[in-house]
């Protein structure tokens, strides 16, 4: 087929922008991987005068993108305005409705309209492709479905937001506390507009329920995802994982049990020479175990103008030489309904909480551990001041639910101050 295929881009920011300069600089070599020419017809942004740093020249410009989703002379509708509904979900909605194939990097929509979407693109007659949305341009999206579809998958993990990572990795190598970490990355622009999107786990969170969509052959289920974001890790749980050869990390990890399937997204310690342990910045990772293919590990950078465009043009070639494959890698109406289950998987954890300066309180706290199952492996306690004292402790391997319990129950004793920190040791 000679004919071009015919991009209209909704969002002009860092993303579109890079994608709007592959497409100009870099015709000939994507017109021969993808068997035809690829054009843009239409562009939509909110401010036509700014500078993108790329001509805009011979586009036509729609303020609506639900206008620029409907017009006749797009085949492919490319969504990088963001947003988890809004004109995001309008004109994605109108471009499928069109039987418009769509490519988009908006991970916040399909983690919560993954599955209308799918079936609209079904019935319509279209594709929706999302390589974008998840770990900017590491290709993991079409790992899963193409690459390792023969592979019934047992797990997937990992690190899926750089700030958060490149906020942990500057607490350990320079010292910094939380606080002046956070900072440094807002000052570099790292951080979303609702910093709590990133730091918070919900960004990665997002990620995490797409990928567990084709992994399991499931509804993407982001309202099931276990979140807990780095916001309570302090430079001394930094400098403790360190000293027993561990590092923080924001992780992701989802798997299917008997009891249904399990996601979270949480700051665990892994250790320190595995590959997670060893990722620094603002670097992404993705491990991916299948049962015919072992353990898989794949890294790159999660975010920016390159990889995140990188992506979106990969997708976007494929539909150019034709490839059409179901959103989630197979049939939406396929996909299952998963049952929610909480992570049951023993392991070991660590702990960090401040006793009150009273008789026998370091005795309550190990009495409650023990009445909820809950073994010590070991126990150290800080330097204190007046009233408080940090006490550290490691379990023997255990549930989340057993020690939940145990943390419930502390409450009780009148000796905790505060809300201690839980944080898994995950064997990767």
């Amino acid at each position: 087929m000679t004919e071009p295929l015919r991009l209209g881009i909704a969002g002009l920011g860092t993303v579109g922008a890079g994608v709007v300069k592959i497409v100009r600089q870099k015709a000939a070599l994507i017109a021969a991987r993808g068997g035809r020419p690829i054009t843009i017809s239409a562009v939509c942004a909110r401010n036509r005068a700014k500078d993108r740093g790329v001509s805009l020249d011979g586009y036509a410009w729609e303020d609506d993108p639900v206008a620029l989703a409907q017009r006749d002379d797009v085949d492919v509708f490319v969504e990088l305005v963001g947003g988890s509904d809004g004109p995001a979900k309008a004109a994605t909605e109108a471009a499928l409705r069109a039987g418009k194939d769509v490519v988009t990097a908006n991970k916040a929509l399909l983690a919560h309209h993954g599955q209308a979407l799918a079936e609209a693109a079904e019935a319509g007659g279209a594709v929706l492709r999302f390589e974008a949305a998840v770990a900017g341009g590491i290709p993991v999206v079409k790992a899963l479905t193409e690459g390792l579809a023969g592979n019934e998958i047992t797990r997937v993990m990992g690190v899926m937001n750089g700030t958060c990572n490149y906020i942990l990795t500057r607490m350990e190598s320079a010292g910094l506390t939380y606080d002046q970490a956070f900072a440094e990355a807002d000052g570099l622009g790292y951080l979303e507009a609702d910093p709590n999107l990133d730091v918070g786990g919900i960004d990665a969170g997002h990620k995490l329920s797409l990928l567990a969509s084709i992994a399991f052959g499931t509804q993407v289920a982001f309202d099931a995802v276990e979140l807990e974001g780095i916001g309570r890790v302090s430079i001394e749980d930094i400098r403790q994982a360190a000293d027993m050869g561990y590092k923080v990390k924001l992780l992701g990890v989802c798997r299917m049990t008997g009891r249904g399937l399990e996601q979270r997204m949480s700051p665990c310690l892994v250790p320190a020479t595995s590959p997670l342990g060893q990722l620094d910045g603002g670097t992404n990772m993705v491990v991916i175990e299948g049962d015919q293919v072992g353990q898989i590990v794949l890294r790159g950078p999660g975010a920016g103008e390159g990889p995140t465009a990188s992506a979106v043009m990969g997708d976007v070639i494929d539909i150019a030489r034709g490839t059409r494959i179901s959103t989630f890698g197979q049939p939406a109406a396929t996909l299952d309904k998963a049952t929610p289950a909480q992570t049951a998987t023993p392991a070991p954890y660590y702990l960090r909480l401040m006793l009150l300066d009273k008789p026998g309180a370091l005795a309550k706290v190990a009495a409650v551990l023990g009445e909820a199952g809950v073994s010590i492996n070991r126990m150290r306690q800080r330097s204190h001041d007046q009233n408080t004292a940090p006490v550290l402790i490691v379990t023997h391997k255990t549930t989340r639910a057993a020690l939940d319990t145990a943390l419930a129950a502390m409450v009780g004793t009148q000796v905790v101050e505060g809300e201690p920190v839980a944080l898994r040791i995950e064997q990767v």
